[in-house]
């Protein structure tokens, strides 16, 4: 017990360079990632194996959605990379990691999911009819609007917090998964 407590110490030290030397992952390896995934599997078959959404998985696991995800469908998932996790803040993931908040936990992933399987090319014409923004309705019953900025596409909440998709339409046998680089919150945390 006398060294557990340095050691969680270093490695809360340590992390922040860990995570930045992982930063250096080029959109290229994400891509790759998502390309490997077995579009004749799952979506919680194919984060479980991703090297890139280790954190989502826990999630996925944590909120009991694993047999959602598993076999209902179709769904859109706005999945954060691993990375987009690490730059989500320590103190709402202790919240959020809480058996006693395991609501919220849910309410977030599902605020991350869209009803019905939308490619990006759907999403660009959904634009188009949208002069240029599309809004759509999450699991979790909250609006997202998404529009572009320069050639990203950019997801924002009522917040006013965004996310941008970095790979898109990795499919799934029961929807498809665009990554993005952040992790947007259903409420204000």
């Amino acid at each position: 017990m006398k060294y557990l407590v340095p050691s969680i110490l270093l490695f809360f030290l340590l992390f922040p360079i860990i995570s930045l030397a992982q930063g250096n992952i080029t959109s290229t390896n994400s891509a790759a990632l998502l390309s490997k995934m077995d579009p004749e599997k799952s979506i919680i078959s194919n984060t479980e194996n991703s090297k890139n959404h280790r954190t989502l998985s826990a999630v996925i696991k944590a909120a009991d959605l694993e047999e959602t995800l598993g076999y209902d469908g179709p769904f859109t998932v706005f999945a954060p990379s691993d990375k987009a996790f690490e730059e989500f803040s320590l103190r709402k993931a202790l919240h959020l990691l809480d058996s006693e908040n395991k609501e919220d936990l849910k309410a977030l992933l599902t605020y991350h999911i869209i009803a019905g399987k939308f490619t990006t090319s759907q999403i660009l014409r959904a634009m188009c009819r949208g002069n240029g923004r599309a809004t759509f309705t999450t699991v979790q019953g909250k609006e997202v609007v998404v529009t572009m900025e320069g050639i990203d596409i950019v997801l924002t909440d009522d917040f006013g917090n965004s996310a941008k998709i970095t790979t898109a339409d990795a499919n799934q046998c029961n929807g498809v998964i665009h990554e993005i680089d952040s992790v947007i919150v259903p409420h204000q945390m």
